[in-house]
Protein backbone atom coordinates (compact mmCIF):
# COMPACT_ATOMS: atom_id res chain seq x y z
CA UNK A 1 0.00 0.00 0.00
CA UNK A 2 1.11 3.59 -0.63
CA UNK A 3 3.00 5.30 2.20
CA UNK A 4 1.50 8.58 1.02
CA UNK A 5 -2.02 7.18 1.39
CA UNK A 6 -1.26 6.09 4.95
CA UNK A 7 0.01 9.58 5.75
CA UNK A 8 -3.08 11.24 4.27
CA UNK A 9 -5.42 8.94 6.18
CA UNK A 10 -3.55 9.61 9.41
CA UNK A 11 -3.27 13.38 9.20
CA UNK A 12 -6.47 13.88 11.26
CA UNK A 13 -5.36 11.40 13.89
CA UNK A 14 -7.51 8.70 15.47
CA UNK A 15 -10.43 10.85 16.54
CA UNK A 16 -11.47 11.67 12.99
CA UNK A 17 -11.12 8.24 11.38
CA UNK A 18 -12.21 7.33 7.84
CA UNK A 19 -13.02 3.68 8.61
CA UNK A 20 -15.03 4.71 11.66
CA UNK A 21 -17.03 7.15 9.53
CA UNK A 22 -17.74 4.54 6.86
CA UNK A 23 -19.18 2.25 9.52
CA UNK A 24 -21.46 4.96 10.86
CA UNK A 25 -22.63 5.88 7.35
CA UNK A 26 -23.56 2.25 6.70
CA UNK A 27 -25.83 1.86 9.75
CA UNK A 28 -29.11 3.23 8.30
CA UNK A 29 -29.19 1.07 5.14
CA UNK A 30 -26.40 -1.49 5.56
CA UNK A 31 -24.03 0.25 3.15
CA UNK A 32 -22.77 3.85 2.82
CA UNK A 33 -24.29 5.73 -0.12
CA UNK A 34 -22.12 6.87 -3.03
CA UNK A 35 -22.56 10.58 -2.42
CA UNK A 36 -21.45 10.32 1.21
CA UNK A 37 -18.40 8.24 0.25
CA UNK A 38 -17.42 10.80 -2.39
CA UNK A 39 -17.56 13.53 0.27
CA UNK A 40 -15.36 11.45 2.55
CA UNK A 41 -12.83 11.04 -0.24
CA UNK A 42 -12.64 14.82 -0.65
CA UNK A 43 -12.43 15.33 3.11
CA UNK A 44 -9.45 12.97 3.44
CA UNK A 45 -7.80 14.14 0.18
CA UNK A 46 -7.87 10.68 -1.37
CA UNK A 47 -9.37 9.31 -4.55
CA UNK A 48 -13.00 8.25 -4.70
CA UNK A 49 -11.81 4.79 -5.78
CA UNK A 50 -10.17 4.39 -2.37
CA UNK A 51 -13.36 4.89 -0.36
CA UNK A 52 -15.42 2.82 -2.81
CA UNK A 53 -12.75 0.09 -2.83
CA UNK A 54 -12.68 -0.06 0.96
CA UNK A 55 -16.45 -0.21 1.40
CA UNK A 56 -16.88 -2.92 -1.23
CA UNK A 57 -14.58 -5.29 0.68
CA UNK A 58 -16.44 -5.69 4.00
CA UNK A 59 -19.50 -7.82 4.67
CA UNK A 60 -21.28 -4.97 6.47
CA UNK A 61 -20.28 -2.12 4.16
CA UNK A 62 -20.55 -3.63 0.68
CA UNK A 63 -23.55 -2.75 -1.51
CA UNK A 64 -24.82 -6.34 -1.30
CA UNK A 65 -25.48 -5.73 2.39
CA UNK A 66 -28.10 -3.08 1.67
CA UNK A 67 -31.44 -3.91 3.25
CA UNK A 68 -30.17 -6.76 5.42
CA UNK A 69 -32.07 -6.90 8.72
CA UNK A 70 -30.96 -10.15 10.31
CA UNK A 71 -27.82 -12.29 10.07
CA UNK A 72 -27.33 -16.02 10.53
CA UNK A 73 -24.07 -17.46 11.85
CA UNK A 74 -22.38 -19.72 9.30
CA UNK A 75 -19.31 -20.54 11.39
CA UNK A 76 -17.91 -24.07 11.42
CA UNK A 77 -19.27 -24.93 14.89
CA UNK A 78 -22.83 -24.04 13.91
CA UNK A 79 -22.46 -25.76 10.51
CA UNK A 80 -21.24 -29.01 12.07
CA UNK A 81 -23.99 -28.87 14.69
CA UNK A 82 -26.57 -28.69 11.89
CA UNK A 83 -28.70 -26.06 13.61
CA UNK A 84 -28.68 -23.25 11.10
CA UNK A 85 -31.19 -24.50 8.54
CA UNK A 86 -33.87 -24.40 11.23
CA UNK A 87 -32.78 -20.89 12.19
CA UNK A 88 -33.04 -19.70 8.58
CA UNK A 89 -36.46 -21.28 8.12
CA UNK A 90 -37.71 -19.65 11.30
CA UNK A 91 -36.38 -16.25 10.26
CA UNK A 92 -38.08 -16.57 6.86
CA UNK A 93 -41.41 -16.49 8.64
CA UNK A 94 -40.63 -12.88 9.66
CA UNK A 95 -38.17 -11.65 7.03
CA UNK A 96 -37.86 -11.78 3.25
CA UNK A 97 -34.99 -13.93 1.96
CA UNK A 98 -33.07 -10.86 0.73
CA UNK A 99 -33.26 -9.37 4.24
CA UNK A 100 -31.31 -12.30 5.72
CA UNK A 101 -27.50 -12.14 5.62
CA UNK A 102 -24.71 -14.10 7.26
CA UNK A 103 -22.06 -13.53 9.95
CA UNK A 104 -19.00 -15.63 10.77
CA UNK A 105 -18.84 -16.37 13.70
CA UNK A 106 -20.94 -14.95 16.57
CA UNK A 107 -18.98 -16.67 19.32
CA UNK A 108 -22.02 -18.64 20.46
CA UNK A 109 -20.34 -21.97 19.66
CA UNK A 110 -21.28 -23.43 23.05
CA UNK A 111 -24.99 -23.63 22.09
CA UNK A 112 -25.27 -22.82 18.33
CA UNK A 113 -28.51 -21.74 16.59
CA UNK A 114 -26.84 -18.33 16.49
CA UNK A 115 -28.16 -15.24 14.73
CA UNK A 116 -27.88 -11.46 14.97
CA UNK A 117 -30.75 -8.98 15.01
CA UNK A 118 -30.93 -5.26 15.71
CA UNK A 119 -27.45 -4.98 17.20
CA UNK A 120 -27.67 -8.06 19.43
CA UNK A 121 -26.61 -11.70 19.19
CA UNK A 122 -28.91 -14.62 20.01
CA UNK A 123 -28.38 -18.36 20.29
CA UNK A 124 -29.68 -21.57 21.82
CA UNK A 125 -33.44 -21.51 22.39
CA UNK A 126 -33.77 -17.82 21.49
CA UNK A 127 -34.97 -18.65 17.97
CA UNK A 128 -38.08 -20.19 19.55
CA UNK A 129 -38.95 -16.76 20.94
CA UNK A 130 -38.60 -14.83 17.70
CA UNK A 131 -41.81 -12.87 18.23
CA UNK A 132 -40.60 -11.57 21.58
CA UNK A 133 -37.22 -10.63 20.12
CA UNK A 134 -38.75 -8.65 17.28
CA UNK A 135 -41.57 -7.05 19.27
CA UNK A 136 -39.66 -6.03 22.37
CA UNK A 137 -36.25 -5.08 23.69
CA UNK A 138 -35.86 -8.37 25.54
CA UNK A 139 -32.85 -9.83 27.35
CA UNK A 140 -32.98 -13.00 25.30
CA UNK A 141 -29.56 -12.13 23.88
CA UNK A 142 -27.92 -13.07 27.19
CA UNK A 143 -26.07 -16.38 27.25
CA UNK A 144 -24.33 -18.43 29.91
CA UNK A 145 -21.62 -21.07 29.69
CA UNK A 146 -19.24 -22.91 31.98
CA UNK A 147 -16.24 -20.87 33.08
CA UNK A 148 -13.69 -22.85 35.05
CA UNK A 149 -9.97 -22.94 35.80
CA UNK A 150 -7.99 -26.13 36.19
CA UNK A 151 -4.89 -25.27 38.18
CA UNK A 152 -3.78 -21.65 38.54
CA UNK A 153 -6.66 -19.20 38.10
CA UNK A 154 -5.35 -16.13 36.28
CA UNK A 155 -7.38 -15.10 33.26
CA UNK A 156 -10.62 -16.28 34.86
CA UNK A 157 -9.92 -14.79 38.31
CA UNK A 158 -12.78 -12.58 39.59
CA UNK A 159 -12.32 -8.83 39.15
CA UNK A 160 -11.80 -7.01 42.45
CA UNK A 161 -12.24 -3.25 42.06
CA UNK A 162 -10.65 -0.44 40.08
CA UNK A 163 -8.42 0.82 42.91
CA UNK A 164 -6.89 -2.54 43.81
CA UNK A 165 -6.76 -3.93 40.28
CA UNK A 166 -4.80 -0.99 38.86
CA UNK A 167 -2.45 -0.54 41.81
CA UNK A 168 0.26 -2.67 40.09
CA UNK A 169 0.01 -0.34 37.06
CA UNK A 170 0.51 2.76 39.24
CA UNK A 171 3.46 1.05 40.90
CA UNK A 172 4.92 0.22 37.48
CA UNK A 173 4.79 3.92 36.58
CA UNK A 174 7.26 4.54 39.42
CA UNK A 175 9.77 2.14 37.86
CA UNK A 176 12.00 2.47 34.83
CA UNK A 177 9.95 1.25 31.86
CA UNK A 178 12.95 -0.82 30.73
CA UNK A 179 12.74 -2.82 33.97
CA UNK A 180 9.01 -3.40 33.48
CA UNK A 181 9.72 -4.69 29.97
CA UNK A 182 12.35 -7.07 31.36
CA UNK A 183 9.70 -8.68 33.58
CA UNK A 184 7.57 -9.34 30.50
CA UNK A 185 10.55 -10.81 28.65
CA UNK A 186 11.43 -12.97 31.66
CA UNK A 187 7.91 -14.42 31.70
CA UNK A 188 8.33 -15.66 28.11
CA UNK A 189 4.63 -15.04 27.52
CA UNK A 190 3.93 -15.91 23.89
CA UNK A 191 1.24 -14.58 21.58
CA UNK A 192 -2.09 -16.33 22.10
CA UNK A 193 -3.48 -15.41 18.70
CA UNK A 194 -1.87 -18.32 16.93
CA UNK A 195 1.74 -17.50 16.02
CA UNK A 196 3.14 -17.88 19.54
CA UNK A 197 5.75 -15.12 19.11
CA UNK A 198 7.32 -13.86 22.39
CA UNK A 199 5.41 -10.77 23.49
CA UNK A 200 8.41 -9.16 25.19
CA UNK A 201 10.44 -9.14 21.99
CA UNK A 202 7.55 -7.66 20.05
CA UNK A 203 7.27 -4.82 22.56
CA UNK A 204 11.02 -4.28 22.56
CA UNK A 205 11.14 -3.93 18.78
CA UNK A 206 8.62 -1.09 19.00
CA UNK A 207 10.35 0.51 21.98
CA UNK A 208 13.67 0.65 20.10
CA UNK A 209 12.24 2.78 17.27
CA UNK A 210 12.46 6.53 17.90
CA UNK A 211 9.20 8.29 17.13
CA UNK A 212 6.95 10.68 19.03
CA UNK A 213 3.83 8.81 17.89
CA UNK A 214 3.38 5.09 18.54
CA UNK A 215 0.34 2.83 18.75
CA UNK A 216 -0.71 -0.21 20.75
CA UNK A 217 -3.43 -2.19 18.97
CA UNK A 218 -5.54 -4.88 20.59
CA UNK A 219 -6.50 -7.36 17.89
CA UNK A 220 -10.01 -8.28 19.03
CA UNK A 221 -11.09 -9.45 15.59
CA UNK A 222 -11.54 -13.03 16.82
CA UNK A 223 -12.71 -14.55 13.56
CA UNK A 224 -11.85 -18.22 14.10
CA UNK A 225 -15.12 -20.17 14.13
CA UNK A 226 -15.23 -22.10 17.39
CA UNK A 227 -13.23 -19.52 19.35
CA UNK A 228 -14.89 -17.32 21.93
CA UNK A 229 -12.07 -16.79 24.44
CA UNK A 230 -11.51 -13.20 23.30
CA UNK A 231 -15.24 -12.58 23.56
CA UNK A 232 -15.17 -13.95 27.11
CA UNK A 233 -12.34 -11.60 28.12
CA UNK A 234 -13.89 -8.55 26.48
CA UNK A 235 -17.31 -9.14 28.03
CA UNK A 236 -16.33 -10.59 31.42
CA UNK A 237 -12.78 -9.34 32.03
CA UNK A 238 -12.42 -6.06 30.07
CA UNK A 239 -10.07 -4.47 32.59
CA UNK A 240 -7.52 -7.25 32.14
CA UNK A 241 -7.24 -6.26 28.47
CA UNK A 242 -7.10 -2.51 29.16
CA UNK A 243 -4.47 -3.05 31.88
CA UNK A 244 -2.33 -4.99 29.40
CA UNK A 245 -2.59 -2.20 26.84
CA UNK A 246 -1.60 0.44 29.41
CA UNK A 247 1.49 -1.52 30.38
CA UNK A 248 2.33 -2.13 26.71
CA UNK A 249 2.04 1.59 26.07
CA UNK A 250 4.31 2.39 29.01
CA UNK A 251 7.13 0.06 27.98
CA UNK A 252 7.04 1.08 24.29
CA UNK A 253 6.47 4.82 24.91
CA UNK A 254 3.18 4.69 23.02
CA UNK A 255 0.39 7.14 23.82
CA UNK A 256 -2.51 5.58 21.95
CA UNK A 257 -4.37 2.32 22.39
CA UNK A 258 -6.83 1.03 19.81
CA UNK A 259 -9.22 -1.85 20.39
CA UNK A 260 -10.25 -3.29 17.03
CA UNK A 261 -13.40 -5.21 18.02
CA UNK A 262 -15.28 -7.27 15.48
CA UNK A 263 -18.75 -6.21 14.41
CA UNK A 264 -19.99 -9.69 15.32
CA UNK A 265 -19.43 -8.87 19.02
CA UNK A 266 -21.74 -5.85 19.56
CA UNK A 267 -22.18 -6.49 23.28
CA UNK A 268 -18.40 -6.47 23.76
CA UNK A 269 -18.10 -2.98 22.28
CA UNK A 270 -20.43 -1.46 24.89
CA UNK A 271 -18.89 -3.34 27.81
CA UNK A 272 -15.34 -2.31 26.88
CA UNK A 273 -16.38 1.33 26.35
CA UNK A 274 -17.99 1.34 29.78
CA UNK A 275 -14.73 0.05 31.25
CA UNK A 276 -12.76 2.79 29.45
CA UNK A 277 -15.14 5.40 30.84
CA UNK A 278 -14.55 3.95 34.30
CA UNK A 279 -10.80 4.41 33.86
CA UNK A 280 -11.35 8.00 32.80
CA UNK A 281 -13.52 8.68 35.86
CA UNK A 282 -10.73 7.33 38.07
CA UNK A 283 -8.01 9.38 36.29
CA UNK A 284 -6.21 6.23 35.13
CA UNK A 285 -6.00 7.39 31.51
CA UNK A 286 -5.33 10.73 29.87
CA UNK A 287 -2.46 13.18 30.25
CA UNK A 288 0.36 12.53 32.74
CA UNK A 289 -1.33 9.66 34.53
CA UNK A 290 -0.89 9.81 38.31
CA UNK A 291 1.51 12.80 37.91
CA UNK A 292 3.88 10.71 35.80
CA UNK A 293 5.32 11.49 32.37
CA UNK A 294 3.13 8.79 30.83
CA UNK A 295 0.01 9.74 28.85
CA UNK A 296 -2.32 7.23 27.24
CA UNK A 297 -5.83 7.07 25.84
CA UNK A 298 -8.08 4.50 24.15
CA UNK A 299 -10.27 4.35 21.07
CA UNK A 300 -12.53 1.54 19.96
CA UNK A 301 -12.74 0.82 16.25
CA UNK A 302 -15.62 -1.48 15.33
CA UNK A 303 -14.73 -3.86 12.52
CA UNK A 304 -17.12 -4.44 9.62
CA UNK A 305 -16.90 -8.14 8.84
CA UNK A 306 -13.66 -9.51 7.41
CA UNK A 307 -11.73 -12.53 8.70
CA UNK A 308 -8.45 -11.41 7.12
CA UNK A 309 -8.36 -8.46 9.55
CA UNK A 310 -7.15 -10.94 12.14
CA UNK A 311 -3.81 -10.68 10.30
CA UNK A 312 -2.04 -7.73 11.85
CA UNK A 313 -1.04 -5.82 8.72
CA UNK A 314 -4.48 -6.23 7.15
CA UNK A 315 -5.93 -4.96 10.44
CA UNK A 316 -3.66 -1.90 10.27
CA UNK A 317 -4.81 -1.16 6.72
CA UNK A 318 -8.39 -1.53 7.89
CA UNK A 319 -8.03 1.03 10.69
CA UNK A 320 -6.49 3.45 8.20
CA UNK A 321 -9.52 3.09 5.95
CA UNK A 322 -7.77 1.15 3.21
CA UNK A 323 -8.77 -2.22 1.81
CA UNK A 324 -7.57 -4.76 4.39
CA UNK A 325 -4.96 -6.40 2.21
CA UNK A 326 -1.92 -8.02 3.79
CA UNK A 327 1.26 -5.96 3.64
CA UNK A 328 4.61 -7.27 2.46
CA UNK A 329 7.11 -7.54 5.32
CA UNK A 330 9.66 -6.13 6.06
CA UNK A 331 9.12 -3.44 7.20
CA UNK A 332 7.31 -4.89 10.19
CA UNK A 333 4.63 -2.95 12.09
CA UNK A 334 7.10 -2.21 14.90
CA UNK A 335 9.03 -0.07 12.42
CA UNK A 336 6.21 1.11 10.13
CA UNK A 337 2.68 0.30 11.19
CA UNK A 338 -0.48 2.37 11.57
CA UNK A 339 -0.18 5.65 9.62
CA UNK A 340 3.48 4.66 9.07
CA UNK A 341 4.20 4.95 12.82
CA UNK A 342 5.74 2.26 15.08
CA UNK A 343 2.94 -0.10 16.14
CA UNK A 344 2.56 -3.19 18.29
CA UNK A 345 -0.40 -5.49 17.65
CA UNK A 346 -1.28 -8.08 20.27
CA UNK A 347 -4.14 -10.51 20.75
CA UNK A 348 -6.73 -10.02 23.52
CA UNK A 349 -5.61 -13.01 25.60
CA UNK A 350 -1.94 -12.06 25.29
CA UNK A 351 -2.64 -8.60 26.70
CA UNK A 352 -4.81 -10.03 29.48
CA UNK A 353 -1.84 -12.05 30.78
CA UNK A 354 0.12 -8.92 31.72
CA UNK A 355 -1.84 -8.17 34.89
CA UNK A 356 -0.56 -11.33 36.56
CA UNK A 357 2.98 -10.81 35.23
CA UNK A 358 3.22 -7.21 36.42
CA UNK A 359 1.58 -8.06 39.76
CA UNK A 360 3.65 -11.18 40.53
CA UNK A 361 6.76 -10.92 38.38
CA UNK A 362 7.87 -12.63 35.20
CA UNK A 363 9.29 -15.65 37.03
CA UNK A 364 5.88 -16.40 38.55
CA UNK A 365 4.28 -16.70 35.10
CA UNK A 366 7.24 -18.63 33.71
CA UNK A 367 6.95 -21.16 36.57
CA UNK A 368 3.52 -22.17 35.23
CA UNK A 369 3.24 -24.45 32.22
CA UNK A 370 6.16 -25.90 30.28
CA UNK A 371 9.68 -24.64 29.62
CA UNK A 372 8.84 -23.13 26.22
CA UNK A 373 5.08 -22.61 26.62
CA UNK A 374 4.64 -20.74 29.87
CA UNK A 375 1.51 -19.64 31.71
CA UNK A 376 -2.11 -20.60 31.22
CA UNK A 377 -4.32 -20.89 28.15
CA UNK A 378 -8.03 -20.45 27.58
CA UNK A 379 -9.71 -23.31 25.70
CA UNK A 380 -13.15 -22.95 24.06
CA UNK A 381 -15.30 -26.09 23.95
CA UNK A 382 -18.28 -26.25 21.59
CA UNK A 383 -21.80 -27.63 21.96
CA UNK A 384 -20.84 -31.27 21.31
CA UNK A 385 -19.39 -31.47 24.82
CA UNK A 386 -21.43 -32.40 27.87
CA UNK A 387 -19.88 -29.37 29.59
CA UNK A 388 -19.34 -26.77 26.85
CA UNK A 389 -17.68 -23.54 27.87
CA UNK A 390 -14.47 -21.68 28.65
CA UNK A 391 -11.68 -23.45 30.50
CA UNK A 392 -8.39 -22.01 31.71
CA UNK A 393 -5.68 -24.65 31.86
CA UNK A 394 -1.97 -24.57 32.54
CA UNK A 395 0.15 -25.06 29.44
CA UNK A 396 1.17 -28.70 29.19
CA UNK A 397 -2.19 -30.03 30.40
CA UNK A 398 -3.12 -33.28 28.57
CA UNK A 399 -5.72 -32.62 25.89
CA UNK A 400 -7.52 -35.79 26.97
CA UNK A 401 -8.04 -34.24 30.42
CA UNK A 402 -9.53 -31.10 28.88
CA UNK A 403 -11.90 -33.07 26.67
CA UNK A 404 -12.90 -35.94 28.96
CA UNK A 405 -12.70 -34.42 32.44
CA UNK A 406 -13.33 -30.70 32.03
CA UNK A 407 -15.55 -31.01 28.96
CA UNK A 408 -17.22 -34.16 30.26
CA UNK A 409 -16.68 -35.98 26.96
CA UNK A 410 -18.85 -35.77 23.86
CA UNK A 411 -22.65 -35.87 23.85
CA UNK A 412 -22.65 -37.85 20.61
CA UNK A 413 -20.18 -39.66 18.35
CA UNK A 414 -17.38 -37.40 17.14
CA UNK A 415 -14.63 -38.50 14.77
CA UNK A 416 -12.37 -35.43 14.81
CA UNK A 417 -11.87 -32.03 16.40
CA UNK A 418 -10.49 -29.00 14.63
CA UNK A 419 -8.37 -27.02 17.04
CA UNK A 420 -7.10 -23.51 16.33
CA UNK A 421 -9.69 -22.27 13.87
CA UNK A 422 -10.15 -22.98 10.14
CA UNK A 423 -6.38 -22.88 9.63
CA UNK A 424 -5.82 -25.19 12.61
CA UNK A 425 -5.17 -28.90 12.48
CA UNK A 426 -7.86 -31.54 12.12
CA UNK A 427 -7.21 -33.91 15.02
CA UNK A 428 -8.77 -37.40 14.82
CA UNK A 429 -10.10 -38.59 18.17
CA UNK A 430 -7.45 -41.34 18.12
CA UNK A 431 -4.73 -38.65 18.48
CA UNK A 432 -6.24 -36.83 21.45
CA UNK A 433 -4.27 -38.96 23.93
CA UNK A 434 -0.97 -37.92 22.24
CA UNK A 435 -1.39 -34.16 22.69
CA UNK A 436 -0.86 -31.66 25.49
CA UNK A 437 -2.09 -28.07 25.41
CA UNK A 438 1.09 -26.25 24.38
CA UNK A 439 2.70 -24.98 21.18
CA UNK A 440 5.39 -27.66 20.96
CA UNK A 441 3.16 -30.72 21.38
CA UNK A 442 0.78 -29.58 18.65
CA UNK A 443 3.57 -28.62 16.26
CA UNK A 444 5.47 -31.88 16.85
CA UNK A 445 2.35 -33.90 15.98
CA UNK A 446 1.54 -31.90 12.86
CA UNK A 447 -1.24 -29.70 14.25
CA UNK A 448 -1.64 -26.09 15.44
CA UNK A 449 -2.73 -24.88 18.88
CA UNK A 450 -3.72 -21.40 17.72
CA UNK A 451 -6.64 -19.94 19.68
CA UNK A 452 -7.21 -23.39 21.25
CA UNK A 453 -10.79 -23.39 20.04
CA UNK A 454 -12.28 -26.87 19.73
CA UNK A 455 -14.82 -27.54 16.97
CA UNK A 456 -16.20 -31.08 16.89
CA UNK A 457 -16.80 -32.94 13.64
CA UNK A 458 -19.58 -35.51 14.20
CA UNK A 459 -19.16 -39.05 12.89
CA UNK A 460 -21.92 -38.59 10.30
CA UNK A 461 -20.42 -35.40 8.82
CA UNK A 462 -18.48 -36.26 5.61
CA UNK A 463 -14.83 -35.23 5.73
CA UNK A 464 -14.90 -34.21 2.06
CA UNK A 465 -17.79 -31.88 2.88
CA UNK A 466 -15.69 -30.48 5.72
CA UNK A 467 -12.79 -29.89 3.31
CA UNK A 468 -15.12 -28.12 0.89
CA UNK A 469 -16.39 -25.94 3.75
CA UNK A 470 -12.82 -24.97 4.75
CA UNK A 471 -11.83 -24.06 1.20
CA UNK A 472 -15.07 -22.12 0.72
CA UNK A 473 -14.41 -20.15 3.91
CA UNK A 474 -10.80 -19.45 2.91
CA UNK A 475 -11.78 -18.34 -0.61
CA UNK A 476 -14.52 -16.04 0.62
CA UNK A 477 -12.29 -14.46 3.27
CA UNK A 478 -9.12 -14.10 1.17
CA UNK A 479 -7.92 -10.50 0.85
CA UNK A 480 -7.07 -11.29 -2.79
CA UNK A 481 -3.64 -9.66 -2.80
CA UNK A 482 -1.61 -12.74 -3.73
CA UNK A 483 -2.50 -15.15 -6.53
CA UNK A 484 -1.82 -18.45 -4.70
CA UNK A 485 -4.39 -17.69 -2.01
CA UNK A 486 -6.95 -15.86 -4.15
CA UNK A 487 -7.01 -18.52 -6.87
CA UNK A 488 -5.83 -21.60 -4.97
CA UNK A 489 -8.51 -21.55 -2.27
CA UNK A 490 -11.24 -21.19 -4.90
CA UNK A 491 -9.79 -24.03 -7.02
CA UNK A 492 -9.71 -26.22 -3.92
CA UNK A 493 -13.35 -25.46 -3.17
CA UNK A 494 -14.37 -26.17 -6.77
CA UNK A 495 -12.53 -29.51 -6.82
CA UNK A 496 -14.11 -30.62 -3.54
CA UNK A 497 -17.59 -29.53 -4.61
CA UNK A 498 -17.27 -31.27 -7.99
CA UNK A 499 -16.17 -34.49 -6.32
CA UNK A 500 -19.09 -34.30 -3.88
CA UNK A 501 -21.77 -33.60 -6.47
CA UNK A 502 -20.68 -35.76 -9.42
CA UNK A 503 -18.62 -38.79 -10.42
CA UNK A 504 -15.55 -36.58 -10.82
CA UNK A 505 -12.32 -37.94 -9.31
CA UNK A 506 -9.70 -35.48 -8.12
CA UNK A 507 -6.17 -36.02 -9.40
CA UNK A 508 -4.29 -36.54 -6.13
CA UNK A 509 -0.98 -35.25 -7.52
CA UNK A 510 -2.68 -32.11 -8.80
CA UNK A 511 -4.39 -31.65 -5.43
CA UNK A 512 -1.11 -32.09 -3.54
CA UNK A 513 0.57 -29.55 -5.83
CA UNK A 514 -2.24 -27.11 -5.10
CA UNK A 515 -1.69 -27.47 -1.34
CA UNK A 516 2.07 -27.00 -1.74
CA UNK A 517 1.55 -23.87 -3.85
CA UNK A 518 -0.74 -22.43 -1.19
CA UNK A 519 1.76 -23.22 1.59
CA UNK A 520 4.84 -21.89 -0.14
CA UNK A 521 3.45 -19.11 -2.31
CA UNK A 522 0.90 -17.32 -0.13
CA UNK A 523 1.79 -13.95 1.32
CA UNK A 524 0.40 -14.70 4.80
CA UNK A 525 -0.89 -17.51 6.98
CA UNK A 526 -4.39 -17.37 5.48
CA UNK A 527 -3.50 -19.14 2.25
CA UNK A 528 -0.44 -20.73 3.79
CA UNK A 529 -2.39 -22.26 6.68
CA UNK A 530 -5.45 -23.77 5.03
CA UNK A 531 -3.51 -26.79 3.66
CA UNK A 532 -2.76 -28.00 7.22
CA UNK A 533 -6.24 -29.32 8.10
CA UNK A 534 -6.66 -30.62 4.55
CA UNK A 535 -3.41 -32.60 4.78
CA UNK A 536 -4.51 -33.88 8.20
CA UNK A 537 -7.76 -35.06 6.63
CA UNK A 538 -5.92 -36.85 3.82
CA UNK A 539 -3.60 -38.51 6.32
CA UNK A 540 -6.11 -39.68 8.91
CA UNK A 541 -9.28 -40.20 6.87
CA UNK A 542 -7.88 -41.87 3.78
CA UNK A 543 -10.47 -44.68 3.92
CA UNK A 544 -13.31 -42.16 3.76
CA UNK A 545 -11.71 -39.89 1.15
CA UNK A 546 -10.24 -42.49 -1.19
CA UNK A 547 -13.44 -42.67 -3.28
CA UNK A 548 -13.00 -39.02 -4.34
CA UNK A 549 -9.44 -39.35 -5.71
CA UNK A 550 -7.58 -41.23 -8.42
Amino acid sequence: MSDNLSELLGRKGLKDNLFDKLGKLAKPEGTPNNEAMAKLADEFLIGKANTFGTASFYDFLKPENKGKKVYVCNGTACVCAGTQEKVINSLKSKFDAEEIGHMTCLGRCHENSAFHYDGKNYSGDAISNLNSIIDSDSNLNQDTYNIKASGKQILTAPFSNITDYYQPFLEALQKDSADVLEEIKTSNVRGRGGAGFPMGLKLQFCRNVENETKFIICNADEGDPGAYSDRYLLEHQPHSVLFGMLISGYVTHAKYGILYIRAEYPEAVKIVQDAIDELKTNNLIGENINSSDFSFDFKIIQAQGSYICGEETALINSIEGQRPEVRVRPPFPAQKGLFNKPTTVNNVETLAALHYIISNGGEAWKAIGTERSSGTKLVSLDSFFNNPGMYEVEMGTPLSYVINELGGGFKSDVKAVQIGGPLGGLVPVSKIEDLTVDFESFSKNGFLLGHASVVSVPSDYPIMKFIEHLFDFAAYESCGKCFPCRLGTKRGQELAEKALTSDYKIDKKLFTDLLTTLEQGSLCAHGGGIPLPVRNALQYFDDELRQYFN
